[in-house]
């Protein structure tokens, strides 16, 4: 027991079940199957997102373009399909993870090529997507009477009492655990987060592996913009807006490492999954939106200041000055 909670993933379902629990005590149908299974639909998106956003994280960046990469590529695959109804659904699918990997590529090459800070860089590339949204849509909506029934009915459908959306995450989640457990890719995203100058000496490209990660990050958002504009049934310039905090967000209290080389997907899916508990729960016990802002925050703060002396436990700031 001591070792689980030793471990920030243990830690996190600790949290999560006293959370439910406390929840519980107020409002007992939180706890029903049928409501859990919702509020892991609900979160679905942010698992995903989180996931792309901690390779980039692993390799000591950020991509704080996620949202705004979102919202152009749901309004691309939407204005498609309201153009075109009777293009397939996964040929959409498969053009929002192509746009999302383009924008993903152009953050990468920033960071790589040009070695611009990646806070600068998609700092940047967030406010040109989401600038490109709104010319590329004159500013106008895309509403679920100009969406194919096709379109719409693919993540809400149901696989084994689950809705695909939620199916989607879960495999998601899979992928991931093995491209960053089983792969040279994801074993390299730790060594440039962990330690860059032995990760050269190891033969590891350091910008190439970012770029990589920026990639992955780009291609999942893809997926997400899709799967967002799907499911709400509406597509606009300001979607997801600000939604880039709450990836980040998700990963930071998942343990992984703002600095790099640290974390896990265990992690960053439990991360994500607390934070979706609490947007949900939240407003079920009547608590105003401004007082979910400041909790969120808080969590947050102490979700980093968690993370920072577990890294000087492990000595980790001395690797850092050292290298």
């Amino acid at each position: 027991m001591k070792n689980l909670l030793a471990r920030r993933e243990g830690l996190l379902v600790v949290a999560l079940l006293v959370l439910l629990v406390l929840i519980a005590s107020r409002f007992p149908d939180f706890l029903a199957p049928k409501n859990l299974a919702g509020v892991f639909n609900d979160t679905s998106i942010l698992i995903i997102l989180a996931l792309g956003q901690s390779a980039v994280i692993l390799t000591r960046s950020i991509d704080l373009s996620v949202a705004a990469n979102l919202a152009f590529t749901g309004m691309a695959v939407a204005m498609l399909n309201a153009a075109y109804p009777g293009l397939p659904v996964p040929l959409l699918v498969l053009a929002a993870l192509g746009i999302g990997l383009a924008l993903g590529a152009i953050n990468g090459l920033l960071v790589w090529k040009f070695d611009i800070p990646p806070i600068v860089a998609t700092l940047g590339t967030m406010t040109v997507y989401r600038g490109m949204t709104f010319v590329m849509s004159g500013g106008k909506w895309v509403n679920a009477h100009q969406m194919s029934p096709g379109f719409l009915e693919l993540p809400r459908s149901l696989i084994a009492g689950l809705p695909v959306l939620s199916w989607v995450a879960i495999l998601t989640v899979g992928l991931a655990w093995v491209l960053f457990t089983r792969t040279p890719l994801g074993r390299a995203f730790y060594a440039v987060g962990g330690n860059p100058t032995a990760a050269v000496y190891t033969g590891i490209d350091g910008g190439r592996t970012r770029f990589f990660a920026f990639c992955l990050s780009g291609a999942i958002a893809g997926m997400a913009g899709y799967l967002w504009v799907s499911r709400y049934a509406v597509a606009y310039v300001d979607i997801a807006a600000g939604f880039e905090l709450d990836v980040v967000a998700a990963c930071v209290i998942g343990g992984i490492s703002i600095g790099g080389g640290i974390g896990s997907v265990a992690g960053a899916v439990l991360g994500a999954l607390f934070l979706g508990t609490i947007k949900n729960a939240l407003p079920v016990v009547q608590i105003s939106p401004f007082w979910q802002m400041a909790i969120s925050g808080t969590i947050i703060i102490c979700a980093v200041a968690l993370n920072a002396r577990a890294e000087k436990a492990k000595g980790r700031l001395i690797l850092r000055n050292a290298s």
